[in-house]
């Protein structure tokens, strides 16, 4: 049986991937941003287990998931909050997106279960190398979730490997780097895609550096997702204290809503 994640991926050609961290500023907002961002259209919500020293991180979310830990937010915390977003009706797909080290401080095997019982889809591993994701990868299909490969503009021949085994979508690396607000891409980005969906069996998407209306048209034009992170955490920052207050949050989320939908509106 198809995951929620592969079956998004495959009936999307227009597939948009928000990411936000989860306990940012707080459990209960990312609650309400989940339904937010599923009514907006996204098609798979990325959510970030925040860490603190999170390699793959421009300052935008690194600030972000400093806000969260302050909340005492940790990966128990966010599967607790996963089957929170489901007990609220919330059917989106969930990728949490989660440095290695939390995971096997928790126990793999424990984790992805746990993960998978609350209503988590997929895994995306920023630090874990795809020569060393065998056990991940067994442990999520075990547990009916699907591990999501990252693929940066490296050596041609890497790529169509990572390509070829991918699951569920094949998450590209706009540009070698952090994760963050740019203003264009790579110009080597359309060879490197190229490469790479000649080898892949499933849709890919582009993230790191998505952050415009433009950038998401460009890509959903040429039939890849398009995974924006930096731009919304940041929206989510500008309301953060509105978004504190129980009587301002439905006026943030709903500023919010608005911005999010303008990135998706052709």
């Amino acid at each position: 049986m198809m995951n929620r994640v592969e079956a998004a991926a495959n009936n999307n050609d227009q597939l948009f991937i928000p990411y936000i961290v989860a306990g940012d500023p707080t459990i209960e907002v990312t609650i309400d941003l989940a339904r937010v961002l599923e009514e907006s259209g996204a098609h798979i919500l990325e959510l970030g287990v925040p860490y603190s020293d999170p390699l793959a991180d421009g300052p935008v979310i690194q600030a972000a998931a400093n806000r969260s830990l302050q909340e005492g937010t940790s990966l128990q915390t966010v599967i607790d909050t996963v089957r929170q977003i489901r007990a609220a009706g919330i059917q989106i797909p969930i990728v949490l997106f989660c440095y290695v080290n939390p995971i096997l401080k928790y126990g793999l095997h424990d984790a992805v279960k746990a993960a998978s019982e609350a209503g988590v889809d997929g895994w995306l591993v920023p630090d874990l190398p795809y020569e060393e994701n065998d056990e991940m990868k067994k442990t999520c299909n075990e547990y009916g979730n699907v591990l999501i490969s990252l693929v940066a503009p490296t050596s041609n021949e890497r790529v169509k490997r990572i390509a070829k085994e991918a699951q569920g979508f094949l998450y590209c690396v706009s540009s070698l780097g952090v994760t963050g607000v740019r203003e264009e891409f790579d110009h080597r980005l359309d060879t490197f895609i190229t490469a790479a969906s000649e080898s892949s069996s499933v849709p890919l998407a582009v993230g790191f550096g998505v952050s415009k209306r433009e950038h998401v048209a460009r890509l959903h034009t040429q039939g890849y997702g398009a995974v924006v992170g930096s731009r919304i955490v940041k929206e989510i920052e500008k309301y953060e204290t509105m978004l504190r207050d129980p009587h301002q949050r439905s006026k943030a989320l709903l500023q919010i809503k608005t911005f999010v939908q303008s990135l998706v509106s052709s």
